[in-house]
């Protein structure tokens, strides 16, 4: 299977729906403007970024063209849902794993295990391990081991889904994960706001019949 190497606005707006899908699933699929909050949110995310709607409904377009994410069937309002686990031949724990690395860069085991708890079901770092080298052993490979920092315990892992990466560019740690609590009160208010502002569309809409 051969792989289109991804840009990083496509890693994060693929990344984000991969992550609602399990976290907020009565929230999911996703209008753009809940995926543009979703990929912008403070909490959780390595960088962080402002995209515009606009920037992200071009990516989503493009995300279509290549089969990781399609247009949810019956919304009166568009909504899209990733095709991740299709496309890439993977099952829970991988697409969480893939998820975590995609969302807030590259990680150590330890890390990944603690960023992964509200995705799916992992078990000691030895769990985290194996998923770790089935990623690496992937056809084509979808995870790497960056060289370990001066300093630092364990080595990190990167995904390769935009390509080998450059150590240079992750010279120190990701930062460490936000208090579940407020990750959680963060996420409530992007989709409440997101709600707001979809009941605000189909108010002005039916007002203009």
């Amino acid at each position: 299977m051969e792989l289109t190497e991804l840009t990083p606005m496509q890693v994060r707006v693929l990344g984000a729906l991969m992550e609602k899908r399990e976290t907020t699933p009565d929230q999911y699929p996703l209008t753009l403007n809940a995926l543009r909050n979703a990929c912008n949110q403070k909490s959780a995310r390595n960088p962080v970024v402002a995209f515009t709607e606009g920037q992200v409904g071009h990516t989503v377009r493009e995300l279509e063209g290549l089969g990781l994410v399609r247009e949810a069937w019956g919304a009166r309002v568009a909504k899209y849902e990733h095709q991740a686990g299709k496309v890439l031949g993977l099952q829970s724990k991988g697409l969480a794993m893939m998820c975590a690395l995609m969302l807030r860069g590259p990680q150590t085991p330890g890390e990944l295990r603690t960023n992964t708890q509200r995705l799916c079901e992992l078990g000691d770092l030895d769990d985290v391990h194996y998923a770790l080298q089935r990623l690496a052993e992937h056809d084509p490979p979808l995870v790497t081991c960056l060289p370990r920092v001066p300093g630092q315990k364990e080595a990190r892992h990167a995904h390769l889904l935009s390509g080998e990466p450059d150590p240079g560019d992750y010279p120190t740690a990701a930062p460490p994960a936000p208090h579940p609590v407020d990750e959680s009160l963060e996420e409530r208010i992007a989709n409440l706001e997101a709600e707001v502002a979809e009941l605000r569309r189909e108010f002005a809409a039916l007002s203009g019949h």
